[in-house]
């Protein structure tokens, strides 16, 4: 079976290592190809990661506002592949996937990942990719809290999976030494920093790190040569850094911007912060704790499938800075507690995320989809 997976991919980041983790575990009977609209250029990470990782890919030359040549083009496409099944990832591919695979007439997959509602502009699109998830022919939620969402949106429960996202352990078995010295370094000589607090997302309101400022500068007045970075780029770079530099954070709270190395860097971190207001299932928190490494987060969304309260990290109500900064403060204080905790968030990554059994629970799906597009054309 020939499985096309399409984005609309801007970096190489989490959903992306999901998609090709997925690519990567697919039984042998599965043919997996990755495309994405062109982005202005900006999809180029992600294809070169897939080609890199031995995957056939492709760039769509037409993108919005030519809606109708997008559709062309991928109908185009779909049908010169001989593609038996699409699977959308993010807005764009959902609907406009959708409309080109059903003049193909083949079956499309809508992975749901979750909802910003970060500006106007994305309010009007995840309104119409709300409305979208009715008319494809199954949704996969990465996690049961998305599920509830996706369920609200009118989607009935036999066409709709819940299949979380997964950890990869293989990156954390050996981490580079020298991405250790590159993370202290974001930091003065004098004093050295004792200990790296790290978080990594989109830099939107939706992730709450004007929260995680906060935080900081709570927690730095007990560890005084700790030390926070913060990797990413978007929309509230330059209110956060202003904040930073009000609270007289420069040299203590870091923002290097994107990066492709984060499972590089995360070993060497003693604790990981997601302190956002909405998630699907986030991929920080499952690589940190693959990574050994304990997270502290809110408790929304996916979150909690991830993080288990007092056993691998620590749950905390959202907008709340000052229950960040205690559990933070703790284990900054108490280095068998950061061991304990790590230890189980990479035991449990182990057991209950593997990308073998996601691969399994996904090539269940696309056999009953296709057996359904057999039993129609027969």
């Amino acid at each position: 079976m020939h499985v096309v997976h399409l984005t609309a991919s801007t970096l190489f980041g989490g959903p992306e290592r999901q998609m090709l983790g997925l690519g990567r575990h697919l039984p042998l009977r599965f043919r997996s190809t990755y495309g994405s609209f062109p982005e202005g250029g900006r999809c180029e990470p992600f294809l070169a990661e897939a080609r890199a990782a031995g995957f056939p890919t492709f760039r769509l030359s037409a993108d919005t506002p030519d809606v109708p040549g997008a559709i062309d083009e991928l109908a185009r496409l779909l049908r010169d592949l001989s593609a038996d099944l699409l699977v959308g990832h993010t807005f764009k591919p959902n609907v406009l996937g959708r409309l080109a695979a059903r003049r193909v007439g083949i079956p499309v997959v809508t992975v749901s990942r979750g909802w910003t509602w970060e500006s106007l502009k994305v309010r009007v699109y995840e309104t119409i990719d709300r409305v979208n998830l009715r008319l494809v022919d199954h949704v996969v939620a990465v996690s049961n809290g998305q599920a509830e969402r996706v369920r609200k949106c009118g989607v009935p429960s036999p066409r709709l999976s819940v299949i979380r996202n997964a950890a990869r352990l293989a990156p954390f078995a050996d981490p580079d030494p020298a991405f250790r010295d590159r993370l202290r370094g974001l930091f003065p000589a004098d004093p050295l920093v004792s200990h790296v607090v790290l978080a990594a997302g989109r830099l939107s309101p939706e992730k709450g790190f004007d929260v995680l400022v906060e935080a900081a500068a709570a927690v730095l007045r007990q560890h005084p040569t700790a030390g926070f970075v913060l990797f990413g780029e978007g929309s509230e770079l330059a209110k956060l850094e202003t904040r930073v530099a009000d609270l007289g954070l420069t040299s203590r709270f870091r923002m290097p911007g994107h990066t492709a190395d984060l499972d590089r860097f995360l070993p060497w971190a003693d604790v990981a912060v997601l302190p956002s207001f909405t998630e699907g299932l986030p991929n920080v928190a499952l690589e940190a704790s693959a990574a050994g490494v304990p997270v502290v987060a809110t408790a929304v969304g996916g979150t909690p499938e991830v993080v288990s309260d007092g056993e691998t990290g620590f749950l905390v109500p959202s907008g709340q800075p000052d229950a960040i900064a205690e559990r933070v403060s703790r284990l900054l204080a108490d280095e068998g507690l950061r061991w304990k905790l790590g230890t189980a968030g990479r035991e449990r990554m182990r057991r209950e995320f593997s990308f073998e059994a996601q691969a399994e629970r996904y090539a269940e799906l696309f056999d009953r989809l296709a057996s359904r597009v057999l039993r129609r054309a027969g």
